[in-house]
């Protein structure tokens, strides 16, 4: 036992020797394993982040839009699209957007010259749109019956397009569409399942087709929210329900597959990254073989003293095996600390959920270790062969 220590400590009194030696062997297994703990955390992180918008939002939405089989530029659903989708029985509830095309918004009466180069949809909607969405309202409030009753030039606008314009929580403000005033009454919070409602306008009907000029009041699309469980069936049926033997053709999706889908692009990307760690690993492997074969031609006279008092072959190797062996360890250390500390950083900075399987921790460290006695193991037997006479003529 007392042997082993004092073996420990002579591998040990080595590595600290030659600080420079070390550190230069130590980048291989550092960033080997920083690169594996960083793809493996960064992946897991996206995708809890993902899980946790999914949880949120639900993955019960489906879209619906107006499409044609004969080429019609400007495609429809039926005026009653929303009452036909809502008697499908796993239906919860449904509502229904129009563009209105052709249609010029500016924040203000001398914003003309740099915001009408930005076109902003305009839509006409139903009162239903943010509870379908499971939406809030950032500010304000959303557009009621009284409104379309009442003939109001009420608008409200997504969170994009509201700190585009400037649009403070609360303010008595107005935009115009077409050269028409309009009141904004609320800001709809942003929609992370459609990202191009996040810069619209939306209007009632009456204001679309008596202010701004819309051909047709009909919606062109539907915003659908099946019971948990049957949104397959749901976007399965719709089709059918829409058409009822008519010529309204209709095109269906689910925008969380559209997410959960990203999740296996950041997969890929993951096995990447991993392989990109195993390849510096096996790198740093190739360099700790190197350095350390020369280090067995500097430490010459070392082996040869120590052969000469006593050390047998043995000894000898396993010396230089060790000093491998806290290489790798100590390297898969503080790459894995470095791997952490990256996982932690770009999480905070992206706003992710920080997800680190801390159980794999010791295979990627001892992926390091593997590799580090694996590559000492020649220089190792290089020096354990090493006779004290052939040593005065290398020292």
């Amino acid at each position: 036992m007392s042997r082993f220590r004092e073996l420990i400590g002579i591998a040990l009194a080595g590595i600290a020797a030659r600080k420079v030696r070390t550190l230069l062997i130590l980048l291989g297994p550092i960033v080997g394993v920083a690169a594996m703990v960083g793809a493996v955390g960064l992946t897991e992180s996206a995708k809890g982040d993902l899980k946790a918008r999914l949880a949120e939002l639900g993955t019960s939405l489906i879209t619906v839009e107006a499409a044609s089989s004969f080429g019609s530029q400007n495609p429809t659903l039926p005026q009653n699209a929303v009452r036909r989708v809502s008697a499908i029985g796993s239906v919860d509830s449904a509502a229904a957007v129009g563009e209105i095309r052709n249609v010029v918004t500016l924040p203000n009466e001398g914003g003309a010259e740099y915001y009408q180069a930005f076109p902003v949809p305009v839509l006409s909607t139903d009162t239903a749109l943010p509870a379908v969405l499971q939406v809030p309202l950032r500010s304000g409030r959303w557009i009621s019956t009284a409104d379309q009753r009442n003939r109001t030039k009420a608008a409200v606008v997504g969170a994009g397009l509201a700190e585009q314009y400037g649009v403070l929580p609360g303010e008595i403000r107005t935009i115009r569409l077409n050269g028409e005033d309009f009141g904004v009454v609320g800001v709809l919070e942003r929609v992370a399942l459609d990202a191009n409602l996040d810069n619209a306008v939306f209007v009632t009907p009456y204001a679309a087709k008596e202010y701004l000029g819309a051909d047709s009041t009909a919606p062109t699309k539907m915003y659908v929210r099946a019971a948990e469980g049957a949104t397959q069936e749901v976007a399965d049926a719709i089709p059918t329900a829409v058409a009822l033997g008519g010529s309204k053709e209709v095109t269906t999706s689910i925008p969380s597959d559209a997410l959960e889908a990203s999740a296996q692009a950041d997969k890929t990307l993951q096995q990447t990254a991993l392989f990109a760690g195993l390849l510096a690993l096996a790198v740093g492997g190739l360099g700790i073989a190197n350095v350390m074969s020369i280090s067995v031609i500097q430490r010459s006279s070392e082996i040869g003293i120590r052969r000469a008092l006593g050390s047998t072959r043995l000894l000898i190797g396993l010396q230089f095996l060790f000093e491998a062996l806290f290489v790798g360890l100590l390297g898969g250390l503080l790459g894995a600390v470095l791997g952490v500390g990256v996982v932690y950083l770009v999480s905070a900075i992206a706003g992710w959920v920080v997800v680190i399987d801390y159980a794999k921790m010791p295979i990627w460290i001892g992926l390091a270790v593997g590799v580090a006695v694996a590559a000492g193991l020649y220089p190792s037997i290089k020096a354990a062969r090493l006779e004290p006479l052939e040593t005065l003529r290398l020292g």
